[in-house]
């Protein structure tokens, strides 16, 4: 099946992440028809959309694609070209999903996890046809944050699952073999121990460790990332400079990372400044001002990649 014959997809799991891969199919032409056993009627499913369908249009995403609502996940792929499964991070019951879907699935049709810890041979193990389930692990908001991570056994399947998703909009990244976390998970997952420890030393605040982060380096790593960004930090000798004189200075930092323990005064200090650095803004309030943000930076590198 060519990329360009997706055309029916079937989105199994309606949390935050399945709201957000409904929303980008159905902005760019797809049909849709959704599962999740907490939904039971299309208003619903129509009313979380919403906001998704609004920010997409600010970016010309302006496809009118169908939305249906089935009442089992064997029914909804049952004519499905593309699946997409956001099913709990439940290393069994996923397993014993993607068999199920695999069963039901047209022969052809790829079968894509949006799992963000499991590993591709922890999760296809009883499926009949396995070369056509793939690790497809978006970040979150996935209709607004490119990024698509890719891995699976079959090299045919992903390179038309990479083709498909960049006809979204999407930036698949491919991994070489396969690794729990992923690849954008494992550095997030980094950073955020290191800014835990921070938190656990009294070095800083919650809202100041944060604007550290995003009024310093995150800045730089919207333009680019780590490797490229140290390149640059070596100036005219780029990362081999870099690496020869200010190697040493990164490698003692590296050795004085944190490894903190939640403990439970340590989680309610993580609460307590989070819920200050919130200021009684809601979560819907911060999702709406982190979408908006992240319009208006996808318009600037719009224009600057031009």
């Amino acid at each position: 099946m060519a990329q360009s014959s997706i055309r029916q997809v079937a989105v199994i799991g309606f949390g935050t992440v399945g709201v957000g891969w409904t929303a980008l199919f159905l902005a760019n032409g797809s049909d849709v028809t959704v599962h999740d056993p907490a939904v039971d009627d299309l208003a619903t499913l129509e009313a979380a959309l919403a906001p998704s369908l609004a920010s997409l249009r600010e970016l010309g995403r302006t496809g009118h694609g169908r939305l249906c609502l089935a009442a089992s996940p064997e029914k909804a792929v049952a004519s499905a070209d593309f699946v997409q499964e956001n099913a709990p991070e439940k290393q069994a019951f996923k397993a014993d999903l993607l068999r199920r879907l695999d069963e039901a699935t047209p022969a052809g049709a790829i079968i894509a996890s949006s799992t963000s810890s499991l590993l591709w041979s922890e999760l296809t193990g009883t499926c009949r046809d396995p070369e056509r389930v793939i690790v497809a692990h978006p970040f979150n908001p996935p209709h607004l944050v490119p990024l698509v991570e890719l891995f699976g056994s079959d090299p045919a399947v992903l390179d038309r699952a990479e083709a498909f998703y960049a006809g979204l909009g999407m930036r698949p990244v491919r991994l070489k073999k396969e690794m729990r976390g992923h690849i954008a998970n494992r550095l997030s997952s980094a950073l955020y121990q290191e800014a835990v420890h921070l938190v656990e030393q009294g070095v800083a605040s919650v809202a100041e460790i944060d604007a550290a982060l995003r009024d310093g380096p995150g800045l730089r790593w919207a333009t680019m990332g780590a490797h490229l960004t140290y390149h640059l930090g070596g100036g005219k000798g780029g990362i081999r400079h870099y690496l020869d004189h200010l190697g040493p200075s990164q490698e003692r930092r590296w050795q004085d990372l944190g490894r903190p323990s939640l403990t439970d005064k340590l989680k309610a200090d993580l609460v307590a400044g989070v819920e200050a650095e919130a200021a009684g803004r809601s979560i819907e309030e911060l999702e709406a001002l982190r979408d908006a943000t992240l319009v208006a930076l996808l318009h600037a590198r719009r224009r600057t990649e031009r």
